[in-house]
């Protein structure tokens, strides 16, 4: 395919994709939280870290199997052997045959093909050990996953909650401008027949331009709030809508009692920490004891050297044409690396030690965290029912200043000051409702638990 006609597909495809994005109905909360755990990288990452652990233990279990080498070789090299001793290297080769007393460059034909089996019937527990150490990994990355999905999951449901919270901050200062705009028709009316001053014509314009400005505030505030939103769910700002649902109410409901905070997903994940590192401990432990590998080889090798000092002719050599075989028992025993392992053993007792620590702090803020979203949601509750009658209140209060402005019983200022406190008003009604989710949504983090939250929010 041409590029061009590439690009104009990839063109037309992206098009369609955002028609069709365009076109989709807006987000409720629970398909907010949804579309993050979906989409938002963390949570992949975390899904391959732990399926990464899963295969860990794969790995150590390969540990039981025997252990087979396969070799096959070809060379030509010259003969020449002496006596004596070389210290363990890997740059000599080695040289197997009786000394010819010989120094001749002349080359030979030589193979070799062989198989090696080994076989740890013994371990002292080795081996079950570095399962278990592999299988506490797992724990932890299952845990981290979970823990990653409620964070993950929270934050969409609280940027959610914003997004709602500046779009009715937007609304209540659009009403606000357009009220001012009713009250500047009536003050421009009242000064060019005189009955006013031309201050107030001034003062109510100076009015509308902070309504303008507090409406473009509002504006930005809901366009982050969007962007924000757009990032944890995985689609363009651009087409991105809500829906809010029962959110702009009361909660039908009651949270649901806090359960023990020992099964909090980040409780949990701290627990397995701690089991990794005893885990981690114990295999250590274990590797101190003699390692005993039961062996079983066969080879067999071809060379053009004789042992009366000639040369065979021709390529002989080239096939292995002399078998052996063999069959032992090798123990090695690490009797150094005791100090070694002395000081990694106490590197994981003292992670251990940091582990437990963190985890009753862990214990201690989910706790104060649980005790702080009470609290909260106690307050919303009681700040909305204060908001409600401010708005009533500072609606009548607003109709009535500018009545008595018109029949010259008030003041610019009062009908000003009125404004105010009515858009102000109605901004706290809403969020105070807002606020009682939001304190929801916060005893659903203390608890681990975000269902109860979700189904109501959902209706």
């Amino acid at each position: 395919m041409p590029k061009t006609m590439m690009v104009l597909v990839a063109i037309i495809s992206a098009s369609g994709s955002a028609a069709l994005l365009a076109q989709s109905p807006p987000l409720t909360l629970p398909q907010a939280v949804q579309l993050s755990l979906e989409k938002f990288p963390e949570v992949r990452a975390a899904s391959a870290q732990a399926a990464a652990a899963g295969e860990g233990i794969n790995l150590a279990r390969k540990g039981y199997l025997p252990r087979l080498d396969m070799l096959a070789q070809v060379n030509r090299a010259s003969r020449n052997n002496v006596f004596g001793m070389l210290l363990p290297q890997s740059v000599i080769p080695s040289m197997s045959g009786p000394v010819l007393g010989i120094n001749d460059s002349a080359g030979v034909w030589g193979s070799a093909v062989g198989v090696l089996v080994s076989w740890e019937p013994f371990d002292f527990g080795l081996r079950r050990a570095n399962v278990a150490s592999a299988e506490s990994t797992e724990r932890r990355a299952d845990a981290s996953m979970v823990r990653t999905r409620l964070e993950v999951s929270a934050a969409a449901a609280d940027t959610f909650l914003t997004l709602l919270a500046a779009q009715e901050t937007q609304r209540a200062a659009l009403a606000a401008v357009e009220r001012t705009r009713v009250a500047q028709e009536v003050v421009d009316a009242l000064v060019r027949a005189d009955v006013r001053p031309g201050v107030d014509a001034e003062r109510v314009r100076a009015e509308a331009a902070l309504s303008e400005g507090q409406l473009i505030d509002a504006r930005r505030a809901v366009a982050l709030a969007r962007i924000a939103l757009a990032e944890l769910v995985g689609v363009s700002s651009s087409v991105l809508t809500v829906q809010p649902g029962a959110l702009l109410g009361l909660p039908p409901g009651e949270p649901p009692g806090m359960p023990s905070p020992q099964d909090h997903p980040l409780a949990k994940e701290q627990r397995a920490a701690i089991g990794e590192a005893q885990a981690r401990e114990k295999a250590i432990d274990k590797a101190f004891f003699p390692r005993i590998n039961l062996q079983a080889a066969t080879y067999a090798r071809g060379t053009g050297a004789r042992t009366d000092g000639t040369i065979a002719p021709g390529l002989n050599g080239l096939a292995p044409d002399v078998a052996n075989w063999g069959v032992g028992l090798t123990v090695t025993y690490p009797l150094l690396d005791l100090p070694g392992l002395r000081a990694r053993r106490q590197i994981e007792r003292q992670k251990e030690g940091a582990e437990t620590a963190r985890y009753d702090q862990v214990m201690q803020d989910l706790s104060a965290a649980n005790e702080k979203a009470q609290a909260s949601l106690e307050a919303a509750r009681g700040l909305v029912t204060t908001a409600e009658v401010r708005v009533g209140a500072a609606r009548a209060a607003g109709q009535q200043a500018l009545a008595r402005y018109k029949a010259g019983l008030a003041t610019i200022l009062e009908v000003a000051d009125t404004e105010r406190l009515l858009m102000q008003a109605e901004i706290d009604d809403a969020l105070a409702k807002l606020n009682v989710w939001r304190a929801w949504l916060a005893l659903g983090v203390a608890s681990g638990d975000l269902t109860s939250f979700l189904e109501q929010a959902g209706r």
